[in-house]
C-alpha cells in the first residue's frame, strides 16, 4: 500500500489536473462507466461533527474506494485547524487489496473547486463578465481561483453572512488581478453572470428575484439532508444540471424543490452529459442555469488516483506492508 500525505498534497496535485480528473469523471458517470455508491453521513453526537462516507467503481478509470472524513465546525477556533477532515482510500479493483491512503483535505478543496469550474466551462456564457461568491470561508478562495481560469471575469462582487470575512477573499480576487466589491444579495444578483454559492447554511439566502435571466449558479454547499443556500422557487426557473442525480434530490440543492413539487427527477440533467456531448448544456443566452454540486465521491477518487500516480513517479509515496 502506498500513503499519501496530507502535506504533499499542494506539491503534487494542480488546479488544472483536479480539473481534467473530475471533468473526464463526470463524463464517466454519465456514460454509465462510473457509479457512486450510496453516502452514509451522520451526526456522531460528539463535537457537533458530521461524519459519513462517500465511495464508488470507476471502471473507465481504474478506481475502487471511499473518502472518510466530514464537518468538524469547532476545529478552527479550538484546534487552529480546518473544519473540514477527510482521508481517501483507494482498493485494487482486481483483488480487494487495500491500495493506497490519501490525505482528503486539501484534495477536497480542489476537487469541489474543480466541479464548479467544469460547470462554468460548460455552461456559463461565453461573454461572463462579473464573478458573484455567495459564502466566504476556505472554500471560497479555491471556488474563486477555479472560476477565474474558464472566463475572463473583470470584477468579483460577494456577500456573506459574516462580512467581516470579505476583505480575505477580496484579496484572493487582488491576487487574480479582479476588482473586487461587497454588495447586498440583490446587488449581487444584479450585476453577476456567474454566482456560486459556498456556505454551510439551512435556510436560503439568494432568492429567486435576486437572479437576473442569462445567469448560471454552481451552488456548492448543499450536501446533507436540511441544508439549503437558495430559494426553491429558482430551481423551477432554471434548467437543472447535477454532479448525480439521486444525491441532489435525497442531499443537494434540488432536494427542496422536488419537496415542494416544483421539480422532479427527470428535470435534473448530470453535467455529464454535457461534457460528453450527449447534452447541449445551455441553449439561450437568457437561460438561467444551475449546477447542483452535492460531492461525489468518485470525483474524490480520481483526484485522489492522480495524486498517487504522480507521488509514486516522484517518490513522495511511502510504501508500506498490510
Amino acid at each position: 500500500m502506498f500513503i499519501v500525505p496530507e502535506r504533499e498534497i499542494a506539491g503534487l496535485v494542480t488546479p488544472e489536473a483536479a480539473f481534467e480528473a473530475v471533468e473526464a469523471v463526470f463524463a464517466a458517470m454519465a456514460s454509465g462507466a462510473a457509479w457512486n455508491f450510496p453516502v452514509v453521513r451522520e451526526a456522531i453526537g460528539h463535537e457537533d461533527a458530521l461524519y459519513g462516507f462517500k465511495g464508488g467503481f470507476d471502471r473507465a478509470g481504474g478506481a475502487l474506494g471511499l473518502k472518510a472524513g466530514g464537518y468538524w465546525p469547532n476545529n478552527i477556533e479550538k484546534r487552529g485547524i480546518i473544519n473540514h477532515q477527510s482521508t481517501v482510500f483507494l482498493f485494487d479493483p482486481d483483488t480487494g487489496r487495500v491500495a493506497a491512503m490519501v490525505g482528503g483535505n486539501l484534495l477536497t478543496a480542489l476537487r469541489t473547486a474543480a466541479a464548479s469550474s467544469v460547470s462554468i466551462k460548460h455552461l456559463a456564457r461565453k461573454d461572463a463578465k462579473v464573478l458573484g461568491m455567495v459564502g466566504a470561508g476556505h472554500q471560497s478562495h479555491f471556488q474563486l481561483r477555479a472560476a477565474a481560469r474558464q472566463r475572463p471575469f473583470e470584477k468579483v462582487v460577494a456577500w456573506n453572512y459574516h462580512p467581516e470575512m470579505l476583505p480575505k477573499l477580496g484579496q484572493t480576487a487582488a491576487e487574480l488581478g479582479l476588482p473586487f466589491e461587497a454588495v447586498s444579495l440583490a446587488e449581487l444578483g444584479a450585476q453577476a453572470d456567474v454566482i456560486i454559492t459556498i456556505t454551510s447554511a439551512f435556510s436560503p439566502s439568494l432568492m429567486d428575484a435576486h437572479v437576473r435571466p442569462g445567469t448560471h449558479l454552481a451552488c456548492m454547499g448543499t450536501d446533507t439532508k436540511g441544508k439549503q443556500e437558495v430559494e426553491a422557487a429558482l430551481l423551477a426557473r432554471a434548467t437543472v444540471f447535477c454532479d448525480e442525480v439521486a444525491q441532489s434530490v435525497t442531499i443537494g440543492e434540488a432536494q427542496h424543490a422536488v419537496a415542494a413539487g416544483l421539480i422532479g427527477e427527470r428535470d435534473i440533467v448530470q453535467i455529464g452529459a454535457v461534457v460528453n456531448g450527449t447534452h447541449p448544456g445551455r441553449t439561450s443566452a437568457d437561460e438561467i442555469t444551475l449546477f447542483d454540486g452535492t460531492g461525489v465521491g468518485l470525483q474524490d477518487l480520481a483526484v485522489a488516483a492522480a495524486a498517487v500516480g504522480i507521488a509514486r513517479a516522484r517518490g513522495v509515496a511511502i510504501e508500506v506492508e498490510v
